[in-house]
């Protein structure tokens, strides 16, 4: 059994399918989702940092003495379809997905009993949108569901009292953030815990060890369930599951500890943005490099898209996802259940990364420019005469290569008209019998 430390804790191994999954997408929805304008911390720049675009935008289009508590009905998920959400999760090649269940604004998108007429059943949709969308991922595909939680809550009265005590008292922790935790675990069983927002709190005050025990002692997914690093103030990039570190963490090389880069398809919010311009959105080829660089550096790559308030994931979100499961379905035998390579990119030609293929004993090169001339130096692998092979997916014939000495490998990429590319924006070479 694991005891309440942090010593105890961090040595539980990882559940091997987090690993192994590689690819998953996150999802911001809540209250914010209304305005749906500059950031999903809207109420927080609004009310207390008072930016003048939150400012402006308010007095142009709302009455006076309009509180962000009013947004609240307006949240009404009426295009809310999680057999939709739940086959667009599934065309997008994703492994796991992770739904906001409460974001700092304190808004539960399950009916918890501790957040009274501030969550969807009681207002807004009037839906349980957690419920839903569990149970349409669990019967339609095979993603994994987690939830995302915040620990703390901008503007909670008892929040507040506590930090004004320096966090002597623990009032919050103990009505409100534990027992919603405990609640979302026993009632919809997610296999990650994605925890957010300290606050500026130790871990003991929101006893996120006392939490962690029972989830990976007794709780009913101690199997299988997986947390992040976000558990009071300095336990990021130390302590939990696996590491997060920033947002759109990206570090370029090969970390010791299993890591994940969570980042957004819109560059500038994790919430929906009304005003968002195409330029402001990455391009599927932006999307493909994050997950190969992440993916050879021993992460998981973790997409965020944000669905509006009547409950559609824009157009522009579906096609990023179709696209990166079009790509997954060529190249997907590149990244799912691979591990880093004694290599992560080539020293000789950028925009080239590796993964290993632990099963086939094969070694991934996944190259992101196509050569000008047909043919792609690798500085890394040492070719074996005779015995390596050389094979890019989606085409059959075996490529011609020669060796470059000691260590490198110059090969002939077949001549092909932009139409007869196996894909357009990555191509995986796999190499068999190279040291």
């Amino acid at each position: 059994r694991y005891e309440p430390t942090w010593d105890s804790l961090d040595a539980r191994p990882l559940p091997s399918w987090f690993d192994e999954a590689k690819f998953g997408v996150f999802i911001h929805w809540g209250v914010f989702s209304v305005p749906s304008f500059g950031s999903e911390w809207f109420w927080w720049y609004w009310q207390k940092e008072k930016r003048e675009p939150y400012v402006k935008f308010m007095q142009a289009n709302y009455p006076p003495g309009f509180s962000y508590e009013d947004f609240g009905p307006l949240f009404t998920a009426e295009f809310f379809d999680p057999d939709q959400w739940a086959d667009i999760l599934k065309a997008s090649g994703a492994k796991y997905v992770v739904l906001t269940s409460k974001h700092h604004e304190g808004f539960t998108l399950w009916g918890s009993k501790y957040s009274w007429n501030w969550n969807a059943v009681d207002v807004g949709p009037k839906r349980d949108l957690v419920a839903e969308l569990a149970t349409s991922v669990r019967n339609r595909t095979d993603l994994r569901f987690g939830l995302y939680h915040s620990l703390f809550e901008w503007f909670n009265p008892l929040f507040l009292e506590d930090a004004t005590s320096i966090f002597k008292t623990r009032k919050f922790p103990t009505s409100k953030s534990l027992p919603e935790l405990y609640e979302i675990v026993t009632k919809y069983q997610p296999e990650i815990i994605w925890s957010d927002g300290d606050g500026n709190a130790p871990d003991t005050y929101w006893n996120s060890t006392g939490f962690l025990a029972w989830l990976y002692n007794d709780s009913p997914v101690r199997e299988t369930v997986v947390t992040n690093d976000r558990w009071g103030v300095g336990s990021i990039c130390r302590h939990g599951g696996f590491y997060t570190c920033s947002d759109r963490y990206n570090p370029g090389h090969l970390l010791p500890h299993k890591w994940e880069n969570c980042m957004t398809i819109d560059k500038n919010s994790w919430g929906y943005r009304r005003d968002a311009r195409l330029h402001d959105y990455l391009t599927i080829e932006d999307l493909v490099k994050q997950l190969v660089e992440t993916v050879s550096c021993g992460g998981n790559l973790l997409v965020n898209i944000g669905p509006t308030r009547d409950g559609r994931i824009a157009v522009v979100f579906e096609e990023r996802l179709r696209q990166m499961g079009a790509w997954l379905s060529l190249n997907g035998a590149a990244i799912h259940g691979t591990k880093p390579w004694r290599a992560q990119n080539d020293t000789v030609t950028p925009d080239l990364w590796y993964t290993f293929s632990p099963k086939e004993g094969r070694v991934n090169a996944i190259f992101l420019t196509w050569p000008l001339y047909g043919m792609l130096q690798l500085g890394e692998p040492q070719a074996k005469l005779g015995e390596t092979q050389v094979k890019l997916l989606g085409y059959e014939e075996p490529l011609k290569w020669v060796a470059l000495g000691e260590k490198g490998i110059l090969i002939t990429l077949p001549q092909l008209t932009p139409k007869q590319l196996p894909c357009q924006w990555g191509w995986t070479l796999q190499l068999t019998d190279v040291n």
